[in-house]
C-alpha cells in the first residue's frame, strides 16, 4: 500500500488570516512540503497542471525537479498531466529529465483535464476533448516503448520517422497512470490499455464508484492483462489533525472558498459547514480527522475498493504553512504505518 498528498499549490489571500500567498512563496512552501513527506516516509507526491492565476503550478515537471535532489525516495508525479493540450513528446522529455534528476522516482499521471483553461490557451478546439486525449496517449505509450520511434502521426500529433527522443528515463519506462473523474468510457480505456488507473472522488459517496474499479478490471482482464497486477489508487480530500475538531476547523475555511469559488464557475450549489461535516462522516468524501478516523476511514474504503495507493489533498485553498506541514507529519507518521500495517498482502 502506498499512501502519498498530491496538491495544485493554490495561491491568494487566505481566508482565516487574510495573508496574500503568490507563486514564489507558495513554491517555496511547497518544495518544504514534498520534502517532508519524503522524510516521514510518505511514498508518493503529485502536482496538478493548471493554467489559472489561483494556482502556481503550470508545469508539474519543473516544480518537482526542484524537490528531486532534496528527497532522496518518494515518487514525484503529475497529478495530473492535461495530455490533451500538450506535447507528448514534451511531456516524456520533462519527466524523464526528472526521472534522471531523482534516480528513478519520476511519473506521470495523465488526464484529460477538469479545467479547460489550456484548450484555448494553447489553440485547441475543446469539440476534440476526447480524441486528442486518446491520440496523444497513444503516442505518449509509443514514446516510452524504446529510443527511436517511428509513428504515422494522425489528427492532432505529426508524423514520426525514425527520431530519437531523449533523455531516456532512468527506470527502463516511465510509470504512466490514468487519471478519471468518473467517466466509465475512461475507466474501461484504462483497462484495456493495462495502465494504472486513480480515480478521483471528491463529492458524494465514495462506495458509490466502485462499480467503476470493477468495470476497469473486466476491461484489464478482456484485454489479456493480468487485472490483479495493475495498480490503483483513490484520490481524495481530507485532512490530518491531532483532534477531530483541529482537523475540521483547520481545513473547513479554505476548503469551502475553493469549492465555493469553483462552484459559482460550474453552477453548483454553495457549500457549508453543515454540509462539510456531513462529508466528513464514515460514508462521506472528505477524509479529514485525527490519525485513528484517517485511518479507519482509509481502511473501510480498501474494504470497498482494494486499491493499491491512497492519495490525499490537504493543501485546498490557501491554508497556514506551518499546520499543512504538521498534517503531512502526522499523516507520515501516524496514518500511513497503520494503513501499511492493516492492508499488508491485502491489496487485490
Amino acid at each position: 500500500m502506498e499512501i502519498g498528498l498530491y496538491t495544485f499549490a493554490d495561491v491568494g489571500t487566505d481566508p482565516v488570516t487574510g495573508k496574500k500567498i503568490g507563486p514564489s512563496e507558495r513554491l517555496r512552501n511547497l518544495v518544504e512540503e514534498i520534502e517532508l513527506a519524503d522524510q516521514v516516509g510518505l511514498d508518493v507526491f503529485g502536482l496538478g497542471e493548471h493554467h489559472r492565476s489561483d494556482y502556481a503550478v503550470s508545469s508539474p515537471a519543473v516544480a518537482l525537479a526542484a524537490a528531486a535532489t532534496r528527497t532522496k525516495r518518494i515518487r514525484l508525479s503529475s497529478a495530473v498531466s492535461v495530455l490533451s493540450s500538450d506535447d507528448p513528446i514534451r511531456v516524456f522529455q520533462q519527466f524523464s529529465t526528472l526521472d534522471n534528476l531523482s534516480e528513478g522516482r519520476a511519473e506521470i499521471m495523465a488526464g484529460r483535464g477538469s479545467f479547460i483553461e489550456s484548450f484555448p490557451l494553447f489553440g485547441y478546439d475543446l469539440g476534440d476533448y476526447d480524441t486528442l486525449f486518446a491520440e496523444k496517449l497513444e503516442l505518449l505509450m509509443k514514446l516510452n516503448e524504446g529510443e527511436r520511434v517511428t509513428w504515422p502521426g494522425g489528427q492532432h500529433t505529426q508524423p514520426i520517422n525514425e527520431r530519437g527522443v531523449y533523455p531516456r528515463p532512468y527506470q527502463e519506462k516511465l510509470p504512466i497512470w490514468i487519471a478519471v473523474g468518473g467517466t466509465p468510457q475512461s475507466v474501461a480505456r484504462a483497462g484495456v490499455l493495462g495502465l494504472p488507473l486513480a480515480l478521483a472522488i471528491i463529492g458524494g459517496e465514495p462506495a458509490r464508484f466502485a462499480p467503476l474499479f470493477d468495470l476497469y478490471r473486466r476491461a484489464a482482464a478482456q484485454s489479456g492483462h493480468d487485472a490483479a497486477k495493475l495498480a490503483t489508487s483513490i484520490n481524495v480530500h481530507g485532512f490530518v489533525g491531532e483532534t477531530t475538531v483541529e482537523a475540521a476547523d483547520t481545513f473547513y475555511a479554505p476548503q469551502a472558498e475553493v469549492m465555493n469559488r469553483i462552484g459559482r464557475e460550474r453552477g453548483w450549489g454553495p457549500t457549508n459547514r453543515d454540509h462539510f461535516d456531513q462529508s466528513r462522516g464514515p460514508r462521506g468524501a472528505l477524509f479529514v480527522g485525527s490519525p485513528a478516523e484517517v485511518t479507519d476511514k482509509i481502511l473501510a474504503n480498501h474494504e470497498v475498493f482494494g486499491f493499491s495507493r491512497f492519495l490525499i489533498q490537504m493543501a485546498i485553498g490557501v491554508m497556514d504553512h506551518a499546520k499543512l506541514m504538521k498534517a503531512i507529519e502526522l499523516l507520515g507518521t501516524k496514518v500511513a504505518p497503520e494503513v501499511r500495517k492493516a492492508t499488508a498482502n491485502k491489496s487485490r
